[in-house]
């Protein structure tokens, strides 16, 4: 019997890559092998020598064809099998085999917004509708839209095996949010861009696009955000490395707001639940803050930190890697 693998890369569009796939038939028992794509079609070659190799990284079940069709994260080499410059796992699998006996596990919380013939779904033809407030963690057809959507994307993670830890509708109207973790830097990683694929083509289904700008719309509305949940074995055991970790964060804020997505200036005001990018602050319960130490890890002297400044549009291989290097490495 033969079965379908969807190829999953990361193309080089800037300042946001976008995903690509295709499909490849393989044998029942075949492993997916390494393939190859025009990368001149997606901002990654010149025509005049256009070939770029995909390695597969990460496999799971696709829950659209079934089984026994698969999904394959891949990664992008060039045709010296070395990492294109457009792929930034290399590094983050690096990092996390570096780090790997500080048990590090992230946990992200994927912001995204639904757009329906360019219009945020719940938003009116002309005008606003209500102020938000009445949207977050809202049910009913007045406060709600999107949850088939939402819903579906749910299910399909699970049956992949991607380790979704919940979702919930966000405080503007047509947002939502879904949480995968804990992992360590690379599985949670390869899992979100997964996850982000899925959510795109269950959404195609419904005719309705799926945003992940830091604005998406302007005024008094919440932005998006990929807000990143972080922690060693020690932060787990001992709130002094709780404090240690927020105060490395605290060293070299500006490298990693350069590396935790496009437009972030859009989002990180001081206004609607963040930190402005101009400075950093930390503290517990604190969603004003850059980095916010919820409160039960302050009542039980251990636990994780969030980093509440990446982008919805970040990379999740960048972040990962900002924050083990930062961390971890001090």
């Amino acid at each position: 019997m033969n079965r379908l693998a969807e190829y999953i890369w990361i193309d080089g569009t800037e300042p946001v890559p976008s995903l690509r796939s295709k499909t490849k038939v393989l044998k029942e028992y075949e492993t997916p092998p390494i393939w190859g794509f025009d990368g001149s079609s997606t901002n990654q070659a010149p025509g005049e020598n256009s070939d770029c190799v995909l390695r597969p990284v990460y496999t799971c079940a696709d829950p659209i064809r079934n089984f026994p069709n698969i999904l394959v994260m891949c990664e992008v080499l060039d045709t010296s099998l070395q990492p294109h410059p457009t792929n930034n796992r290399a590094a983050c699998a690096l990092e996390s085999q570096r780090f790997e006996d500080q048990k590090p596990w992230f946990g992200m919380e994927q912001e995204y917004t639904l757009l329906k013939d360019g219009r945020i779904l719940g938003f009116p033809k002309n005008g606003f509708p209500n102020p938000q407030g009445q949207y977050y963690c809202s049910v009913g057809a007045d406060n709600t839209y999107g949850r088939e959507i939402a819903e579906e994307h749910a299910r399909a993670c699970l049956k992949a095996h991607i380790d979704l830890s919940g979702i919930n509708a966000e405080v503007c109207p047509g947002q939502w949010e879904f949480q995968i973790g804990p992992c360590n830097g690379t599985d949670v990683s390869d899992q979100m861009w997964v996850a982000r694929w899925l959510l795109e083509r269950i959404a195609e289904e419904y005719g309705v696009s799926v945003s992940y700008e830091a604005k998406p719309v302007s005024g008094d509305w919440n932005g998006a955000g990929c807000h990143t949940n972080f922690s060693t074995a020690n932060m787990r055991e001992n709130y002094e490395y709780i404090t240690h970790a927020c105060e490395a964060l605290a060293a070299n804020p500006a490298s990693h707001i350069e590396n935790y997505g496009h437009n972030i200036e859009a989002r990180l005001t001081g206004e609607h639940e963040t930190c402005s990018y101009k400075e950093f602050k930390y503290g517990v319960s604190d969603r004003g803050a850059s980095v916010r130490i919820p409160w039960q890890v302050a009542k039980d002297q251990k636990g994780y930190i969030e980093d509440r400044r990446p982008n919805a549009n970040c990379d999740p291989y960048l972040v990962t890697t900002m924050i083990l290097r930062t961390v971890c490495g001090e």
